[in-house]
């Protein structure tokens, strides 16, 4: 398997693992905080969104114009959540695809990004990867916080750990 081929595969099984933490998530669990003013998880899950269509951008990627979905964050450290739990499912599925198409685009005869990523395209697949664990790590201590027993973060975990060892 190629490297791009493998990373691939890892971008997939990652957006499979949002989709599977999303799968467990309320509304309710949406407005989670930490209460010392940090994001919800409503937030961190709009800016797992929002950061795939600012790469595609910083990239100089005309794929970020795919992304139809928009939110509230912007330039303020915090904005009101405006997708529900589908609606983030879909959003992050129409990022990734664009972020995928643009990546191996440009890893191919397509323009390659400019100013960022100069080793290869897919570092942005990594860079993704990255992000998301990061914050699904904070989702998951919000989600403790909030009361969710132990039992049910252990489900979750069964849920997701599998998608990375098949």
């Amino acid at each position: 398997m190629s490297d791009l081929a493998l990373l691939t595969e890892a971008f997939h099984r990652n957006g499979r693992v949002n989709e599977a933490l999303l799968n467990t998530l309320t509304e309710e669990d949406l407005a989670l905080s930490d209460g010392q003013g940090g994001l919800s998880v409503g937030q961190l899950l709009e800016h797992l969104f929002g950061m795939r269509k600012v790469y595609l951008h910083r990239v100089g990627s005309t794929y970020a114009e795919q992304i139809t979905v928009e939110t509230e964050e912007g330039d303020q450290p915090f904005w009101p959540v405006t997708l529900s739990t589908t609606q983030l499912r879909g959003a992050l599925a129409e990022a990734d695809a664009a972020v995928l198409n643009a990546v191996q685009d440009a890893a191919g005869d397509g323009p390659g990004f400019q100013n960022y990523f100069a080793s290869h395209p897919a570092q942005l697949l990594v860079l993704t990867l990255i992000h998301d664990a990061n914050h699904r790590g904070q989702i998951t201590t919000l989600l403790r916080q909030g009361g969710r027993s132990a039992a049910a973060l252990d489900q979750l975990a069964r849920a997701t750990w599998p998608i990375w060892r098949d």
